[in-house]
């Protein structure tokens, strides 16, 4: 077959299969590709792209999340997203954008950029810029997602939503456990129980903590018959946000830690039950033995917060009567 024969049977078939396309209804992307046979040059149909991108995974998530799904009225959040092109050869995705207007006023159409993001260990590919969320604010709200391909086929998906709540998180309860040889001293094994009234986000504890267990260093203070405690990192350079605890009692005699040594102390949090529980490592000082009835009193700290964002109060809460001995 000659160069010109070839040349018109490929652009005939090009034609052809347009023709076929309009017919059927089809919204061709006609490519401009060429090509050149011989001496003949011709542009033909190379590809098409009718189908929408689609969206298969979105959350919402306040700024400094470690949980996702929650928000506050005048809280900070993005918009994750998921999402890809279809068809047999997709265009790729031009644009995402979200309609956040019942949960910031007058955001209708709100852009969502490439990148690499991870929320509640989930990465995304989509993420909007920063936005605040309207006041007052309650209850579930709905948002959609428009994503459009570079052949302008467009996909509107509805059913996302975010829970808001606004309640100020509190501490509820303190307790400790014997987990060593003798009541009253503290020792390996034994245990410290934070209780919160709900869920708290492990990343305003400790950052980048997930809720799984993690190494934690307990600092016991010698305060004449009053000791206290507090917590800090695997390190033992950074304050974790739990606040301090008075111990009412004479447990150490001089600075003391929990978890420096052979056998580090543990923190691992308990959605259901709403505490962070810390189990002591390796003590390092010099402990005394109080066996006495006790009623530790824990004050948290505001810079804790809770799913939503909510920061933590500050007010002090002491331990659950009855008076029990410690340790």
């Amino acid at each position: 077959m000659g160069a010109r024969r070839r040349a018109t049977t490929v652009a005939a078939i090009g034609l052809a299969v347009i023709a076929l396309g309009s017919g059927a209804g089809l919204t061709l992307a006609q490519l401009t590709a060429s090509a050149t046979v011989g001496s003949n040059a011709f542009t033909a149909a190379a590809s098409f792209d009718t189908v929408a991108p689609i969206v298969s995974a979105t959350v919402i998530a306040k700024a400094g999340q470690y949980f996702a799904g929650f928000a506050k009225q005048a809280g900070t959040y993005y918009v994750y997203a998921n999402a890809s092109d279809g068809g047999a050869v997709p265009s790729g995705i031009a644009t995402i954008k979200a309609d956040v207007s019942a949960i910031t006023t007058g955001s209708t159409a709100v852009s969502l950029v490439a990148g690499s993001y991870t929320v509640q260990g989930v990465a995304y590919g989509y993420r909007t810029a920063l936005l605040t969320a309207s006041t007052p604010l309650t209850g579930s709200k709905a948002y959609t997602l428009t994503s459009t391909d570079n052949n302008t086929n467009s996909r509107l998906q509805t059913g996302f939503a975010v829970t808001v709540e606004n309640v100020v998180p509190t501490a509820t309860d303190i307790q400790t456990a014997n987990g060593g040889a003798t009541v009253g001293r503290i020792e390996l094994g034994d245990t410290i129980t934070y209780t919160f009234s709900e869920i708290i986000d492990p990343e305003s504890i400790l950052a980048n903590w997930t809720g799984a267990s993690t190494s934690v260093v307990v600092r016991f203070t010698n305060v004449a018959s009053t000791d206290t405690y507090a917590v800090y990192d695997g390190t033992n350079t950074t304050l974790l946000k739990l606040g301090t605890v008075n111990t009412k009692g004479n447990y150490v005699t001089a600075a003391t830690t929990a978890g420096v040594g052979a056998t580090p102390s543990t923190m691992v949090l308990d959605t259901v039950t709403n505490k962070i529980t810390i189990t002591l490592g390796t003590i390092v000082g010099t402990v005394a033995t109080d066996a006495a009835n006790r009623t530790a009193a824990w004050t948290p700290v505001a810079t804790a917060f809770d799913r939503a964002g909510n920061a933590m109060s500050a007010t002090l809460v002491n331990e659950i009567a009855p008076a029990d001995p410690d340790f």
